[in-house]
């Protein structure tokens, strides 16, 4: 198994963590305590499940670190299940079933249901890292999503609710063909959200840079880069960003574009 941050031997300190684990509301999972995971399909892969239904998530997210000769080959997806990958860092050779795809750092590509997608490392003799994620497709009659690919350097950046120093990209289109998106959010050193939030959604987000105070259900709670955090539906949210040197910035999911079920 090992772990994610190859820390190993005896503890040099009390055993202690930062991670907060409440099912079925939020997570904060630090890089600390982290696991490999086998999964199947990924060769030469490092693979750590993050969300899963088994915290409460309708969706799975994935650390995955590809080593020089990592590569999915199998095929990541199932007929029903949407998937996205994004570059953290590195470069890889994607597929969306036989189409193909150059990503760099910063570069995306989400298949959309019954589309396999194929990765595999082409970084020379260096590591590439990805957030992975997959989803159960909600079909709705008369609209279907597409398969989509870009950098995220090259998207738009958005005022967030019209504050200058909040950025939003959004990576996908925005019509009912799609029953989710993923965006990045970044705030300068002192921005924050306008409000705290209280909504159906869910999130997963994994922080790409900085460090922030971020309110889970009222508890305010340090996090930093590498940290992920889950967040269900309905659970209060919001954070801002600390520090005086980078961005507090963060890549996360978003269901979207449906109606509430009974």
């Amino acid at each position: 198994m090992g772990y994610f941050n190859n820390n190993t031997g005896y503890p040099r300190d009390l055993l202690a963590s930062r991670a907060v684990i409440k099912r079925e509301n939020y997570a904060l999972i630090p890089t600390d305590g982290l696991v490999k995971n086998i999964v199947p399909g990924f060769e030469e892969c490092d693979v750590t499940i993050l969300s899963s239904p088994k915290l409460g998530a309708t969706f799975v997210d994935y650390i995955v670190t590809m080593l020089p000769n990592g590569r999915n080959e199998a095929g990541y997806g199932a007929e029903g299940v949407e998937t996205f990958v994004y570059v953290i860092d590195g470069n890889i050779k994607a597929s969306a079933g036989e189409q193909p795809f150059d990503l760099s750092t910063g570069g995306y590509l989400y298949c959309p249901a019954g589309t396999m997608m194929y990765l595999k490392n082409n970084n020379g003799d260096k590591n590439s890292q990805l957030f992975l994620y997959k989803r159960k497709y909600s079909p709705l009659a008369g609209h279907s999503a597409e398969v989509v690919s870009g950098n995220a350097n090259n998207l738009e950046k958005i005022h967030y609710e019209g504050m200058s120093n909040v950025i939003l990209q959004d990576f996908l289109p925005k019509h009912l063909g799609f029953d989710m998106n993923m965006h990045i959010l970044s705030f300068e050193p002192g921005a924050s959200h306008g409000y705290i939030e209280t909504h159906i959604q869910e999130h997963g987000a994994y922080i790409l840079s900085g460090a922030g105070m971020y309110n889970l259900d009222n508890e305010w709670i340090p996090v930093k880069k590498g940290d992920y955090i889950f967040m269900a539906a309905y659970c209060l949210q919001a954070g801002y960003a600390v520090g005086t040197d980078e961005p507090f910035s963060y890549i996360y999911s978003k269901d979207c574009n449906r109606d509430a079920e009974l």
